[in-house]
C-alpha cells in the first residue's frame, strides 16, 4: 500500500510515523511537514529523525509555515519546545528535500501513486493548498484518513474544538468540503482505555529497543500535560490511533458512521469545531466516515509491534 503522510511532527506524530514506516507491506512514499504542534522546520526535523530511527530514507518536505488566515499558536506547551519532549535528541543526518514545498510534494506524490492513502496528522494547511491548486488529486486519492476534530464531543484546546482543526480552521473547512474520501478519526476515541497506562508504558521500555524507549520518552511532556489537563496518568496517542485506522481498518475499526461534517471557521466561540450531522437533520449527503470505536487491544498491539 502506498501512503503519503502530512504531519506537524511532534511526540505522538513520531509514534504514528514509526508505525507506518515499520508496518509490513506499507510503503510511505513521502512525508510532508506542516506547522502546528511546533514550527514547520522543527516538524520536518522531527520527521527526519524518526525516519532515521526506523532506518528509512523516505523523502521529507517542508510545507506551510502557518495557517491560511489565523495567527500561528504552536502546542509546544504540550509537546515540548522541540516537539519531542525536550529529550535532547541530536539533529537528523538528512535534510529536507529542496525539490518541492509541502503542497507541491503532496500533488506530485498523489499523481505518481493514484489510489494512495493520504494520512493527515496535523493541521490541514498543506492539504487545502494542494486541493486548491490541483483539484484533480481529489479523485486520485484512495483514502484520506484525518486525525482531527471531535464527533459532537468536548474539545482539547477549546470547549468546542480539537487542536488540528482549530489551528487552521479555514484549511479544515476547505478540505472537508473538497470531496476527498475522508475518514475522520476524532480526538475522543484515543482517550480513556485507549491510552497507555503506566504498566503499558513500562512494557514498551522493557522491549529494550531504541524505538520502545523513544515512544515513551518523546512523549514525556505530553504525559505531564495530559495529567495537568484532565487528571489522567495515561499516554494518549491520537495520531497513532489514526495511523492504526489507516494501516488496518478492517481489524481496528469496530464502529463507524457516514455523516455530513462541516468545520466552523469564522465564529470565535466555535472556531475549528467539527459539526457532525449525526441525525441527518441538514438533509445534506454524507461527506465523511466518522470512526466511532476501535479495537483497543489490537491498536495497542500495533504500537508494540512497531517498537520491537
Amino acid at each position: 500500500m502506498a501512503m503519503i503522510i502530512d504531519t506537524d511532527t511532534a511526540s505522538d506524530d513520531a509514534v504514528a510515523l514509526a508505525m507506518a514506516l515499520r508496518h509490513p507491506g506499507n510503503e510511505v512514499v513521502a512525508v510532508t511537514a506542516v506547522a502546528g504542534n511546533c514550527e514547520v522546520g522543527q516538524a520536518a526535523r522531527n520527521a527526519l529523525y524518526t525516519a532515521q530511527l526506523c532506518g528509512s530514507e523516505v523523502p521529507v518536505f517542508a510545507g506551510a509555515a502557518g495557517p491560511l488566515l489565523e495567527e500561528a499558536e504552536f502546542a509546544t506547551w504540550f509537546h515540548g519546545e522541540d516537539g519531542l519532549g525536550d529529550q535532547g535528541y541530536p539533529p537528523p543526518r538528512r535534510s529536507v528535500e529542496a525539490t518541492a514545498d509541502g503542497a507541491g510534494a503532496l500533488i506530485e506524490a498523489i499523481r505518481a501513486h493514484p489510489g494512495a492513502t493520504l494520512v493527515t496528522l496535523g493541521p490541514l494547511t498543506n492539504v487545502a493548498l494542494a486541493v486548491r491548486c490541483a483539484p484533480d488529486i481529489v479523485e486520485l486519492t484512495g483514502r484520506c484518513v484525518v486525525m482531527g476534530g471531535t464527533a459532537n464531543a468536548v474539545g482539547n484546546v477549546t470547549p468546542a474544538a480539537e487542536f488540528n482543526l482549530w489551528f487552521d480552521p479555514h484549511a479544515a473547512a476547505i478540505v472537508f468540503s473538497s470531496g476527498l474520501p475522508l475518514e475522520m478519526v476524532p480526538w475522543e476515541i484515543c482517550r480513556g482505555e485507549a491510552g497507555l497506562d503506566g504498566r503499558e508504558q513500562q512494557e514498551l521500555r522493557d522491549l529494550d529497543t531504541e524505538l520502545g524507549r523513544f515512544f515513551v520518552d518523546c512523549n514525556a511532556t505530553a504525559i505531564a500535560a495530559v495529567k495537568e489537563q484532565s487528571g489522567s496518568d495515561r499516554l494518549e496517542l491520537p495520531d497513532p490511533t489514526a495511523m492504526a485506522v489507516a494501516l488496518d481498518k478492517e481489524g481496528v475499526v469496530v464502529r463507524s458512521t457516514r455523516n455530513y461534517v462541516e468545520v466552523e471557521a469564522e465564529s470565535p466561540l466555535t472556531r475549528g469545531m467539527s459539526v457532525v450531522d449525526a441525525l441527518g437533520v441538514t438533509g445534506r449527503p454524507p461527506n465523511c466516515e466518522v470512526i466511532r470505536e476501535i479495537d483497543i487491544p489490537r491498536f495497542k498491539a500495533m504500537i508494540k509491534a512497531a517498537a520491537r
